[in-house]
């Protein structure tokens, strides 16, 4: 695992840096649905990556300044309702949004996270267990998860 946070966001940078090449993509590229990514169009990988990135980036803000947070309170007890339901909504909810806000929303949102986490202290996330799974299963280990959608998508956009 980890020790200290230095050597977690790195590896959340170096994890993220391939997903960047969707950005490379024209907004038709974007919406060629994919059957070897879950059926999903690019749009709609980078809705399910920063989506889950964002609610980690509202879990850190509100580490920075608490011992806990509401936020992963909440969305683990929407998830245990909902399950996979709850990608559905973030894929319905993304798709009707301007190309241009999926672009913003995924230029800044990991970068937005790494930041907020440099301010949060050790001992609420590195050092917590269950937190620290919280952040990588939102990040690195999500990353690597979906990499061969990334890679599908990319793919198929050639």
């Amino acid at each position: 695992m980890y020790f200290d946070a230095m050597s977690f966001l790195e590896d959340d940078l170096e994890g993220w840096r391939g997903y960047g090449a969707l950005l490379d993509l024209s907004d038709e590229q974007l919406s060629i649905v994919c059957d070897g990514a879950h059926g999903w169009a690019g749009r709609d990988l980078i809705a399910h990556m920063v989506a889950w990135q964002e609610h980690a980036l509202a879990v850190a803000r509100e580490l920075a300044i608490n011992e806990g947070s509401p936020t992963k309170i909440r969305g683990d007890a929407d998830w245990a309702a909902r399950g996979d339901d709850v990608n559905e909504e973030i894929t319905r909810t993304w798709r009707a949004l301007p190309m241009s806000e999926v672009r913003h929303r995924m230029s800044v949102a990991a970068g937005e996270l790494r930041g907020h986490l440099t301010v949060v202290p050790e001992s609420r996330w590195v050092k917590n267990s269950e937190m620290l799974r919280f952040f990588l299963a939102e990040t690195v280990d999500h990353y690597e998860a979906h990499r061969p959608d990334l890679v599908a998508i990319l793919a198929a956009a050639r």
